[in-house]
């Protein structure tokens, strides 16, 4: 099964946003809901998330399966999304319009990833 093109695309976002987590943590702790627990564990497991389901995506027998894993994971992070918008100090000095229109993008996401899960075909 030879994988598209535009899913090598995905899976190299994912990875690097993974990455991107234990490179600079503060960012991303800094958008985590308070009344979640351990920030720190939270952006851990979410970056390995990222950097293993980004992996998989390439992997043409558990492509499907990272596709779901990806579908799940920018559900479980939307709340941080949706704090970052509400929250002055999570908001990295954006315009509030600018962390509105990250809401509707999260969507978009959602869809492209669904993609890739099969269900569609």
């Amino acid at each position: 099964m030879e994988l598209p093109w535009h899913l090598y695309v995905m899976a190299g976002l994912y990875i690097l946003a993974g990455l991107n987590h234990f490179r600079k943590p503060r960012l991303y702790r800094k958008i985590i809901p308070p009344y979640l627990p351990n920030p720190n564990l939270l952006n851990a497991l979410s970056g390995i998330a990222e950097i293993v389901l980004g992996a998989c995506l390439c992997v043409p027998v558990l492509s499907k399966y990272a596709a779901f894993g990806i579908v799940a994971l920018l559900v479980a992070v939307f709340p941080a999304n949706i704090f970052m918008y509400t929250n002055e100090q999570a908001a990295f000095g954006l315009p509030k319009w600018m962390r509105l229109a990250r809401l509707p993008l999260q969507i978009v996401l959602i869809l492209w990833a669904f993609l890739y899960t099969g269900l569609n075909d």
